[in-house]
C-alpha cells in the first residue's frame, strides 16, 4: 500500500506542477482541469492506504 500511496501522491504533485508551470501557456482550461484532478487525489490516497492497515490487521 505504501507504494500505492506514493505513486498517488508524485501523481498529484506532477500534475500540479505540469498545470502551472507548462499547461497553462496552451490552454488555462486544461491547467484547471489538470489541478481539480490533482487536487481529487490525495483524499483518494489516503483512504486505499487506511483501507489496506484494516487487510493486514
Amino acid at each position: 500500500m505504501k507504494r500505492t500511496y506514493f505513486v498517488l501522491m508524485g501523481s498529484c504533485v506532477t500534475l500540479f506542477l505540469l498545470s502551472g508551470l507548462v499547461v497553462r501557456h496552451w490552454s488555462t482550461t486544461l491547467a484547471v482541469v489538470m489541478a481539480v484532478v490533482a487536487m481529487l487525489i490525495p483524499p483518494i490516497a489516503v483512504i486505499l492506504a487506511n483501507a489496506g492497515r484494516e487487510r493486514d490487521r
